[in-house]
This record gives structure tokens, sequence and C-alpha cells, in this order.
């Protein structure tokens, strides 16, 4: 029974389509509870506290979610202590620290930057793609040149304490993209304001000494991060390679469309990984918030967080997850 369950989820990921049948494992939301409205709200992947205050300070203002989302992402940019995100985020296997970032609004608009350099908050270059290109995305050094003509300041990102975890892997130069056991990793953040207006904005320095030139699912528009005004949003932590190859952020806001709850989507998307040869050792994440307010999250291996604020009370959230600790 189990292996022919396992084949049904590899199946239906493979093929996109949402049966009745994995619908009926995860019933709609209860009608009295589907009709309470629980924005505003913000949520971001892992203990974000600063970033979240950050974010609820123009929530709590009636400021619009894409404000939120942007001052949000741009905390954990700016911390030298962060290694996975922005200034301090560990580099290359050449030493360079490069950055992907994505922001979307609440009418469908979105902007990315992929492979960027010098520049401390990507997330901002992002929104500018957004609102002054007719692009979506823009990488490498063009990404770089549009900052510095729209007066972003180059800097150096490496800070000595990714400087000398960089020299320290330099002496083995084993490259394992697996599990995340540090409890912090990108930045996906997601709000809903007192309009009912959904945004999201996803931020990070990719995975550690990766190859010169990857990019993961951050800045990938439907992978790492996705907008619907009219369902919700969803965003995105952990391996990017296995987000992007199951369009995860994407799938959760559909699955939503068809009456799942956050919470049930994101377990549905979470299971789509199972048909991957190496999802025993590989880490995703999940959290999402449909047009209600209401939100979700679910991981592949335990360990996952993720911390939200709303209607003024905040909460940190040991998330579930397929895999149970040993």
């Amino acid at each position: 029974m189990k292996n022919s369950r396992r084949q049904f989820i590899k199946n239906t990921a493979l093929t996109g389509i949402i049966l009745p049948s994995i619908i009926k494992e995860f019933p709609e939301v209860k009608n009295s509870e589907s009709k309470v409205i629980q924005y505003p709200i913000t949520i971001a992947t892992w203990n974000n506290k600063k970033a979240i205050q950050a974010a609820w300070s123009i929530l709590k203002a009636e400021g619009d979610a894409l404000d939120a989302v942007q001052a949000g992402a741009m905390v954990p940019e700016a911390d030298p202590e962060d290694t996975s995100v922005g200034y301090g985020g560990f580099p290359d296997r050449d030493g360079d620290v490069t950055l992907d970032a994505s922001i979307m609004d609440h009418k469908g608009n979105a902007g990315a930057v992929m492979y960027l350099e010098g520049i401390k908050h990507p997330i901002a270059v992002a929104r500018m793609v957004m609102e002054k290109t007719p692009h979506v995305f823009l990488a490498g050094s063009g990404a770089k040149q549009f900052a510095l003509e729209n007066g972003f300041i180059e800097e150096n990102l490496l800070t000595e304490k990714a400087k000398q975890a960089w020299e320290n892997w330099k002496l083995n130069s084993k490259y394992e993209p697996k599990i995340n056991s540090e409890r912090h990793d990108t930045i996906g953040i997601l709000a809903q304001d007192s309009k009912g207006n959904i945004a999201g904005a996803c931020s990070t320095s990719g995975l550690a000494f990766k190859m010169k030139g990857r990019v993961g699912d951050s800045p990938i528009i439907g992978a790492g991060l996705y907008v619907d005004n009219e369902v919700g949003a969803a965003t995105a932590t952990g391996l990017g390679e296995a987000v992007v190859k199951k369009v995860g952020a994407f799938s959760i806001v559909e699955m939503m469309r068809t009456g799942m709850s956050p919470q049930m989507a994101c377990e549905a998307a979470v299971k789509r990984l199972l048909s991957m040869p190496n999802h025993k050792d590989l880490q995703v994440g999940y959290i999402a918030i449909n047009n209600l307010g209401q939100y979700g999250g679910f991981s592949l291996q335990p360990g996952f967080q993720f911390y939200l604020i709303q209607k003024g009370k905040a909460k940190l959230v040991e998330s579930k997850s397929y895999f149970k600790n040993k």
C-alpha cells in the first residue's frame, strides 16, 4: 500500500495534475473557518524575527504589502552574521558573493535579479527592475550595471567570517548540497495588508561554495516565489534545484485555487518531492498564505521554522515535516 501510494504521488508530480483523490487526502477548510478574514499578516521562512518586525511596522500603519516585504527582506540582506543572504553570505567556490532575489506585487507584476555582485540589497534592485523596466529578469553584469545607474553603491560583500569559511572549504573543496542543518537559509517573506493585497519577496546568496554562475530557485518566478492576489502566495527555502524542478511556489498557489488551505497545499507540494531519487538527502521548506490571511508551512526534513505576525500577534512556528526527528 505504501509503495503504491508513493508511486501515485510520483505520477501526480510528473503530470502536474491535481487529481480528486489527492484533494480527498487534504479536505477543504471548514466553511466556518474559511470565511474568517485573518489579515493583515506577514510571514517569513526561518526565525527572521527582525525582518518580520520591519514588515509589520509598515502593515500596522496600514502601509502596502509590497513595501512591507521589501523592508523585511532588506534586514537579513544587511546582516553580516547571516551567511545565506546578502552581506555576509558565503561565496561561491571562486570566493565571489553572488546574490539572487525576486519580488511580486498584488497586480501580478514581478522583478528579479540573478547572479548580482557587489550590491547589498538585491531585493531593492529586483523591485526597480519590476517598476522601471519592461523586463522581469536581469542577470550578472547587466543587473549590476542597472543597479549602479540607478543610484546603488558597489560594496565588498565578503566578510571576514565568510572569507574564512571559504578558505577552510578550499582545504578539501568538497561540494555536498545536502540538508541545511542550520536554522537559517534563504529568506522568503509574504505579506497581506489591511486592504487585502498580497505581495512576496525572496532573497539569498545561494548555496555556499556553489559552482560559478549557479542560480537557485529564489529569483525564479513560480519556483521560489509566486503571488496571485485572488488566491494567495507561497515561497520556498532549501535546495533550489529541487524547488525549481517542481515549480514549488506556483504549484502551492494552484492547489489553493482548488480549495486547499495553505497548510494542505504546502504538505502536498512537499510530498511531490518524494519522486526525486535523492529526496532523503535534501531539505525544502514552504510557507504560504491565502487571500483570507490563513497561513501554512511544511518541510521535507525536520528543523524548519517560520515566523509570523498576524493581527499584531507574533509567533515562531516549528514546522511539521514529512520525515520525523530520529
